[in-house]
């Protein structure tokens, strides 16, 4: 098995919890401060997670569904998650894939009170989860958490402007290879000197508008240049230079 890059443990701009946390059993929850928590001090998070419950998903479970009441708020500590929407053709799009440290279910219960997305299981996840209701108040009492939540939707809007903005304006070849650049440093993991990348060719086409026969003959031009592998489940990337090339980021990267 390769080691991931990123996404095996929560992000950490708070540095690390002088305790563990503990969940609604009582059972000792072992994280590194995720940026939910930035800011806030350990007995403050202790209190916040001591009314979380834990639970695990199995691969391609739903967390939650797009139009249905938020019942509940999640944070990933391990696994992957996928949104998406469906168009009015049934068509799914990806909106983004969320790793451990990612909060999940909060967007709906700060504006419609409905999720306006649907959560997926992408690899088996565990998320520590608070009741709507239990989380909203959390807010409202600490304003830390409040300005935490503010930044952090405020990030995923900011990801999604983003990635609009591509598909209006640029060619296929270069989104495709940046929406790789980034999964790679996001869920990357390293083999043999080359990084793998977990998703199929037609999850690499729906996060990046595009249809599965037009990315098939973007990966095939590409490994025949020795830029990537694929199979099935995953792409390999083995020049990340040339691809941030295509993609029209600076071809050198401290990243490895």
């Amino acid at each position: 098995m390769g080691t991931p890059l990123m996404g095996s443990s929560l992000r950490q701009p708070g540095g690390p919890l002088s305790q563990p946390m503990m969940n609604r059993q009582g059972a000792a929850v072992a994280l590194s401060r995720p940026a939910l928590f930035d800011g806030i001090p350990p007995a403050d998070c202790n209190r916040i997670t001591a009314l979380a419950r834990t639970r695990e998903f199995a691969r391609g479970e739903m967390l939650y569904i797009e139009g249905e009441y938020v019942q509940q708020v999640l944070l990933l500590t391990s696994g992957l998650a996928k949104i998406n929407k469906l168009g009015m053709s049934g068509t799914e799009v990806i909106l983004g894939l969320r790793t451990a440290g990612d909060v999940l279910g909060a967007t709906g219960l700060f504006s419609t009170a409905k999720h306006c997305t649907t959560a997926q299981a992408f690899r088996v996840c565990r998320a520590m989860i608070w009741d709507a209701a239990t989380f909203k108040s959390l807010v409202e009492r600490y304003p830390m958490l409040h300005q935490n939540m503010h930044r952090i939707l405020g990030e995923y809007v900011l990801e999604l402007e983003e990635r609009f903005h591509e598909v209006a304006t640029e060619k296929v070849e270069p989104r495709v290879a940046r929406q790789l650049v980034r999964l790679r440093d996001k869920i990357g993991r390293q083999i043999d000197g080359a990084v793998e990348i977990g998703l199929s060719r037609e999850d690499l086409a729906q996060m990046t508008g595009t249809t599965l026969f037009t990315v098939s003959r973007l990966l095939s031009a590409w490994e025949a240049r020795g830029m990537v592998t694929s199979r099935r489940e995953a792409v390999t990337i083995c020049d990340v230079q040339s691809l941030r090339a295509l993609s029209g980021q600076p071809a050198w990267s401290g990243a490895i």
